[in-house]
């Protein structure tokens, strides 16, 4: 696997001693922290499965049928809305750090569907007689920061008093309709890039229990919040047939929710794949999440893995990724381009992770 080098920042640090009143980590008020809250794979599968169909709208054009990043409806002819939710509990302690994760991660399926965002409303969930006023605000800061740097407002929301800190974002955008990025577009012959490195949910797990040091910190923020913007561009370039955010599932997850919604195989490059260097060194040490291992048991016979595969490099492969990258598949002569593109935006450790093929609905490994 290519190991991303670490990212320079102490935001983090910073921020958390200029609160003025005594709080209890955020992270002790949870049961689970960023996308490794999410429902497994298998689960939800359960639950969807059951649920009746939203019926035909000539206007739906993307809804929950291979899973996509958010659904879209066409407005008129040269506009189409895209409009997701996203949220979760606190994975790091400092406040302003986890409204900034959360807000980064709830934008990413509105660029992951090739589209612009255009405003936001927050969704907040806090435990309002252990946190002070103070600390949530300090979360809705810093979610409204990272709004403000993709040039939108948050015009409004909802909030609750509960058990546990919850806070995101229902994001909305703008896309043609005949420009819409979906999961479901993959091609034989495609090359797989993706554009962050793996391990966001090792850095986690490793915070809560104490043996991430400052640079792990500084990386684990600067990849959760760099804005996947670039998918708004990607919407007009030629070659670029699907795209999805890598999130909760892991990389296999979100691949083989691809695999799927194209009916093609997907082939995952082990050596290629981009880890951030202290999470790669931290699984090999055993550091894990528990949402990596209910990740794996939900895949089934759709991941098909080499013989005497490395228990770290499942972990780091099926690893819950906060605020991930995109995984994008897109023509053999448009590969490059597109990943040049992608490198002067900023996604310096972006690589070529493989390729798509014909052949039932898999990903293998190789």
């Amino acid at each position: 696997m290519v190991i991303a080098p670490g990212l320079a920042s102490r935001r983090g640090i910073r921020h958390a001693l200029v609160m003025s009143e005594p709080h209890p980590p955020l992270t002790s008020l949870a049961h689970g922290g960023g996308c490794g809250c999410k429902l497994a794979p298998a689960v939800l599968r359960s639950i969807l499965s059951e649920a009746p169909a939203p019926g035909a709208f000539a206007d739906l054009l993307v809804g929950r049928e291979t899973s996509d990043d958010a659904a879209v409806w066409r407005l008129n002819d040269q506009q189409a809305l895209v409009a997701t939710t996203d949220f979760f509990m606190p994975m790091v302690d400092d406040p302003f750090d986890f409204g900034r994760i959360a807000a980064t991660n709830a934008l990413s399926d509105v660029y992951a569907m090739g589209a612009t965002p255009i405003f936001a409303l927050a969704v907040v969930g806090m435990p309002v007689s252990v946190l002070p006023a103070e600390v949530i605000r300090r979360i809705l800061d810093g979610g409204s920061a990272v709004c403000a740097e993709a040039g939108i407002p948050v015009a409004g929301g909802h909030s609750i008093d509960s058990v546990e800190p919850i806070y995101g974002l229902i994001a909305l955008g703008l896309v043609h309709p005949d420009r819409i990025l979906t999961n479901r577009g993959a091609r034989a012959g495609d090359v797989l890039i993706l554009t962050k490195p793996l391990g966001v949910g090792v850095l986690s797990a490793a915070f809560k229990q104490g043996r991430l040091d400052e640079d792990g910190y500084a990386a684990l923020i600067a990849t959760t919040t760099r804005l996947n913007r670039i998918g708004a561009r990607l919407s007009d370039v030629q070659g670029v047939h699907a795209v999805t955010d890598v999130t909760g599932f892991g990389l296999l997850g979100h691949a083989m929710e691809m695999a799927r919604g194209a009916g093609r195989e997907l082939h995952i490059e082990l050596e290629a794949v981009p880890l951030i260097a202290q999470a790669a060194r931290l699984a090999r040490e055993g550091v894990r999440t528990g949402a990596s291992g209910r990740n794996w048991d939900s895949y089934g016979d759709g991941v098909i893995l080499p013989d005497g595969f490395d228990p770290a490099s499942r972990d780091l492969l099926t690893d819950p990724q906060t605020s991930g990258g995109l995984l994008i598949s897109v023509a053999e002569d448009a590969a490059a381009a597109v990943l040049d593109l992608i490198r002067a935006d900023g996604f310096v450790e972006a690589r070529r992770i493989g390729r798509v093929t014909d052949g039932p609905p898999a990903v293998r490994v190789v």
